[in-house]
């Protein structure tokens, strides 16, 4: 067998498209096969949006993957078996394959289930992750708040629907960073409300892209849709 191809996982950034490393940028140009998330709809995701500004996809080769949204175990079996023989039949033709994810590749990530199904199943592959500027360190300069500092805890928390684990979460931590937070903001307003901490949360939604929202006075959000990208911080 010939030299397999590398599988990288890179973090282009969460959405100003400036705020790529160079390495990411010097692997994108130096891979021959780009692949991105491929979005219903035709729409763009930041990824995609941001390598194009600095390669010419024409002279690469560009591998849109369908992650599926469902729970059905045969469906997801089926598309990921199909995704990740895509991105293999690349590699055994000895072909780079750079994975672009919003981010870093490593929090939250499609990339994270694409590497470890590559692992089980074709363990030869030498898959890299490119680290990258996640939302959460966004939105901590974009606020001019400090995550952590000394001897304090953060935390990262996905927002679910459970008002007492949402709690317990602030209760237990200098620092919260909730994620996917749109869907329970509600939820959220009420767990502050009786902490007392309000005024100590903001939300950001497409943080450092051209979208960015920012609200500093979260009571504004009462019973108001926002998108899947937003997030919460809550600094005590």
């Amino acid at each position: 067998m010939s030299k397999l191809g590398t599988l990288y996982g890179l973090g282009v950034g969460p959405g100003d498209p400036e705020l790529i490393t160079v390495k990411a940028f010097r692997l994108l140009k130096e891979c021959p096969v780009i692949a991105y998330p491929r979005k219903k709809r035709g729409a763009k995701s930041y990824a995609l949006a941001i390598t194009e500004l600095y390669v010419n996809t024409e002279q690469k080769e560009m591998m849109g993957l369908t992650f599926p949204m469902t729970r059905d175990k045969e469906a997801l079996e089926m598309q990921w078996t199909k995704t990740v023989e895509s991105v293999w039949a690349h590699l055994v033709q000895g072909k780079d394959v750079a994975f672009v994810t919003e981010g870093d590749p490593m929090i939250y990530s499609t990339y994270i289930h694409l590497m470890r199904l590559m692992n089980e199943r074709h363990p030869e592959v030498k898959a890299v992750s490119i680290p990258g500027i996640s939302s959460i360190n966004a939105s901590a300069s974009r606020l001019g708040i400090p995550l952590a500092d000394g001897d304090e805890q953060i935390a990262i928390v996905p927002a679910v629907d459970d008002y007492d684990k949402m709690r317990k979460a602030i209760e237990e931590h200098d620092c919260v960073v909730f994620i996917k937070v749109a869907k329970v903001i509600d939820l959220m307003l009420s767990v502050l409300r009786d902490l007392g901490l309000v005024n100590k949360a903001s939300v950001l939604t497409k943080v450092t892209s051209s979208e960015e929202e920012i609200w500093r006075n979260v009571e504004e959000l009462q019973g108001r849709e926002l998108e899947y990208l937003t997030l919460m911080v809550v600094r005590k």
